[in-house]
């Protein structure tokens, strides 16, 4: 009997963000296969589009034991709310942590600061969406000092929302820094969407492409999920 896999994503209106997300699905089916685990992944979302999260989790066959797994990148009010609520409503489900923080995730955004022609003298802001909840935040701060280790410079932060400083103050702090020749901003978002067209207001010289795609997100979600049932890698 396959597991059931609910890939929960924040969702989107972007056609490009929808195709990544899928595209993240399916690398999520095809790497817990690739290690021996039985998948069978369902769509879901905690927000703008469908099929609603509590919804799958309801409509699953009872019985079977089942996994939600968030498609988000940090602890925040989907994880501990959206998502504990609907694992709660349904007896033989679990839940998955967030896919960050993950050190691999630092190289993957080197690599987006790399093709966005990262040089001597530019300061970089690393940018997420932001949360209240200060586990999210503390998260986010994780990556941004593996990301300074990756590159070899320090890493500022900056929010979309919810958190402080928002990303406008930080790229204009981050310009004021003395010898600061451009201000890169490393966007630590899965895919395009709304928050991605917030980075590009922000003021800064260049904004990196989302995380998405690649093979490595992937496998970082498998790897949530082999921790949420408690098996060896």
């Amino acid at each position: 009997m396959p597991l059931h896999v609910v890939a929960c994503a924040h969702g989107t209106d972007d056609p490009a963000g929808r195709l990544l997300i899928d595209g993240l699905r399916a690398g999520l089916a095809s790497e817990a296969g690739r290690r021996g685990l039985d998948v069978l992944v369902h769509e879901a979302y905690v927000d703008v589009q469908q099929p609603a999260l509590d919804g799958v989790v309801a409509a699953l066959p009872p019985g079977e034991p089942a996994v939600v797994v968030p498609l988000l990148l940090s602890t925040g009010f989907h994880t501990q709310v959206d998502i504990r609520t609907a694992v709660d409503s349904r007896p033989g489900t679990a839940a998955a942590a967030a896919i960050g923080p993950d050190r691999r995730l630092a190289a993957v955004l080197a690599e987006r600061l790399a093709a966005a022609d990262l040089a001597e003298g530019d300061c970089v802001v690393l940018a997420s969406a932001g949360t209240r909840v200060e586990r999210g935040t503390a998260e986010v701060e994780q990556m941004a000092g593996w990301l300074s280790e990756e590159i070899g410079r320090p890493v500022a932060l900056g929010f979309g929302a919810a958190a402080e400083p928002r990303i406008g103050a930080a790229v204009e702090a981050a310009r004021s820094e003395p010898g600061c020749r451009r201000v890169l901003i490393a966007s630590y978002l899965l895919a395009p969407g709304h928050f991605h067209s917030v980075l590009g207001r922000a003021g800064a010289d260049a904004v990196t492409a989302p995380l998405l795609p690649s093979p490595t997100v992937a496998e970082c979600v498998v790897d949530r999920l082999f921790e949420a049932l408690n098996m060896t890698r």
